[in-house]
């Protein structure tokens, strides 16, 4: 997961991992008023930088602000009028400024994040200069939101969920964060020099501006941003119905449902019934396991050929007892790095994220419900990129079967809830 900083003494891994190569660390620094989504752009956009397996940290300066001046500031603080406000609010930027410098230079981190508003010129123009004096490349985003259906939901949605309102009641929330937009709108300067490398994002989505953008890092994130909503819909990771190979205890496979897993599927087509959800897109995998647990769902699912299990190679049709006894070599290398480990003639853990990494692209891109119905490992590599799991720990999430895990993902963090739907049934193999 991508570090995120909260205050200068909180870092974390870095440097302890295989790390894709680039030329020269990256700085995004986030621009925007508040309510138009650039917390949740920039923790997600972390979090997806940091599953392809960057060295990626958020530096958020309002967790620099909280850690130094406490949760429970009037808006008079941010008020551009308020002289003291003022002297607090550079302080504490510049302080998660020299963090961020100080990532990259010691720790040998790749991409940072600088999430806050920079909303004035002589903010940015200072924050490109020490960053371009520190040898990074600079690359600025933008926020611009003008639909005040979005903006009332971003308030609602995520504003009353920030560690600012916890113990204040939404309307007394809602007023005091309203107040504080209208300091900032007081002093806001959208990005127009055309000096700088930035995205525009217009909003959420509809419009995007590029300016000077080049190289392979800019264009993944400009991928990423064009496919990205702020809004929160839930996301449903379901593995197919037991099956005949579960049963046996073999991995790989193509192997049809057993009756316990045929008895999930009517349960989990009951369970979606009673979600009252009109629009919702389904995918399986192309395994027949999956494709007949979504038979009685009575939707159309699309088949996606990424979604399919991590590839047993020569290993397929076997239990784990018999590649221990049989090929006790790859037991232990598989034993020792199980992100990295590759079955002969098959696939790894980072094969399979490499392999879904369109398919995540696709799935921030839809704005309705979105279950997914797959196999373990393919869901692991897609629950760890959701809630921000280490790489290291992909390998080893719990993804029951016959048990829904609901998902939604927020500005500060996302939310898990499992269902689990029965029947009960024995542990089954783990992939």
């Amino acid at each position: 997961m991508p570090v995120d900083i909260a205050r200068p003494n909180l870092t974390g891994r870095t440097g302890d991992r295989p790390k894709p190569p680039m030329r020269g660390g990256w700085a995004v620094v986030m621009v925007g008023l508040p309510a138009r989504g650039k917390t949740y752009m920039a923790r997600k956009l972390g979090g997806y930088l940091s599953w392809l397996g960057y060295e990626t940290a958020v530096f958020n300066v309002g967790n620099y602000r909280r850690a130094t001046f406490g949760a429970e500031v009037p808006a008079s603080f941010f008020d551009p009028g308020n002289p003291e406000g003022v002297m607090a609010r550079q302080k504490v930027a510049m302080a998660a400024l020299d963090d961020l410098k100080d990532w990259h230079t010691s720790r040998g981190g790749q991409i940072a994040i600088y999430d806050a508003t920079n909303s004035t010129r002589a903010r940015r123009d200072l924050v490109a200069e020490r960053l371009s004096a520190a040898g990074l490349n600079v690359l600025f985003v933008e926020s611009v939101c003008e639909d005040q259906e979005i903006i009332e939901a971003n308030i609602r949605a995520t504003k009353l969920r920030a560690p600012d309102y916890a113990n204040v009641s939404e309307n007394d929330a809602v007023t005091d964060f309203r107040a504080r937009i209208k300091h900032y709108e007081a002093a806001y300067e959208p990005i127009d020099d055309d000096s700088l490398s930035y995205i525009k994002v217009i909003d959420v989505g509809r419009q995007m501006v590029l300016n000077r953008i080049h190289g392979y890092v800019p264009g993944r994130i400009v991928n990423f941003l064009m496919n990205l909503h702020v809004l929160p819909r839930p996301i449903w990771l379901s593995r197919h119905g037991q099956s005949l190979a579960n049963v046996a205890g073999t991995i790989g496979t193509d192997e049809a449902l057993s009756p316990e897993g045929r008895e999930f599927a009517r349960n989990l087509a009951s369970w979606v019934k009673g979600q009252n959800v009109d629009q919702l897109v389904v995918w399986t995998s192309t395994l027949q396991r999956t494709v007949e647990t979504a038979r009685l769902l009575g939707r159309p699912a699309l088949q996606q050929k990424s979604l399919d299990e991590i590839d047993a190679g020569l290993c397929d049709g076997m239990t784990y007892g018999e590649i221990e006894r049989k090929m006790p070599s790859e037991w232990r290398a598989r034993q020792a790095d199980k992100l990295r480990y590759r079955y002969p003639q098959g696939e790894s853990y980072e094969d399979v994220i490499r392999r879904v990494d369109p398919l995540i692209i696709e799935l921030e891109r839809q704005r309705q419900p979105v279950l997914v119905i797959g196999h373990q490992a393919v869901l692991r590599a897609l629950f760890g990129y959701l809630t921000g799991a280490e790489r290291e720990a992909v390998p080893h999430l719990r993804i029951p079967l016959h048990t829904v895990l609901e998902l939604v993902p927020r500005a500060y963090g996302c939310e898990v809830h499992a269902h689990k739907l029965g029947p009960t049934v024995a542990g089954a193999s783990s992939s």
